[in-house]
């Protein structure tokens, strides 16, 4: 059987994965790029891979990457790379389990196709348009939870005001937490800062593809490949809670970030 676009960015991603999971139990520099902003050498090695790999996939596509200087030449393009190399440093930085390689493929100002390796959990997601999202090969589904008190939220501790929420393990990866919404594993997850776009596309579509409502933290659509390559919050639910989540966030997200 031929292999599929998806397929081949799936191994390189894999292909990668293993890289940085093999440098993971060895010595490397790290210090941090701005204060409170991790990075070490593996993150660079790895940005590195990922770019002569999936350039030579789709060598037109424009390239937005966490660890690459961003170039507005990739407005220009039609289609575009987002790649976070290591998603969850500082948990990869711990010899934590909960960070990943994302990459996703955009064209139209949404993700085509999107895929995390997270090989210190042995898990692989992926997904493309319209064709269902899976992790290690089974097809994965949203909760089916219908009302807002109750829902589990990926998060170490909660405010007062949301403590009727439960909460449940927290990666620090947040495209893996995206992704717990996508295999049911948790029913409500929600930003309410600037994010960049590699941080979410792959995880956003592979949400989506499983029945998730994904917007940012207004409930407005999220656009890709925009000028400044940022969005103000995600949010990731199960369908049917999503109003009630957009309205229990309004005035934080309104604080946040005035109109």
């Amino acid at each position: 059987m031929p292999e599929t676009l998806l397929d081949v960015v799936s191994e390189a991603v894999a292909e990668v994965g293993r890289m940085v999971h093999a440098r993971w139990a060895q010595d490397y520099r790290r210090w941090e790029k701005v204060p409170g902003h991790p990075v070490c050498e593996v993150d660079l090695e790895a940005d590195v891979m990922l770019r002569e790999r999936l350039t030579a996939i789709d060598p037109e596509a424009g390239w937005l990457s966490e660890e690459t200087a961003d170039s507005a030449e990739r407005l220009t393009r039609t289609r575009l790379w987002l790649v976070d190399p290591i998603d969850g440093t500082r948990d990869y930085l711990r010899g934590r389990s909960g960070w990943c390689v994302s990459v996703a493929l955009a064209g139209g100002g949404r993700p085509l196709l999107g895929v995390l390796d997270a090989p210190a959990r042995g898990e692989h997601w992926k997904a493309e348009v319209g064709g269902g999202a899976w992790r290690n090969g089974k097809r994965l589904r949203v909760s089916d939870r219908t009302e807002l008190p109750g829902s589990r939220v990926p998060a170490d501790t909660l405010p007062k005001i949301d403590a009727d929420l439960v909460p449940v393990e927290r990666p620090n990866s947040i495209a893996l937490r995206i992704g717990m919404v996508a295999a049911g594993d948790a029913d409500l997850l929600a930003t309410l800062r600037w994010g960049n776009e590699w941080d979410i596309a792959a995880a956003a579509l592979i949400a989506s593809e499983a029945g998730a409502t994904v917007t940012d933290a207004r409930g407005h659509p999220l656009r890709y490949n925009s000028t400044r390559g940022d969005a103000f919050g995600v949010l990731a639910t199960a369908p049917a809670i999503h109003a009630a989540a957009v309205e229990r966030l309004r005035s934080r997200a309104t604080a946040a970030f005035p109109r």
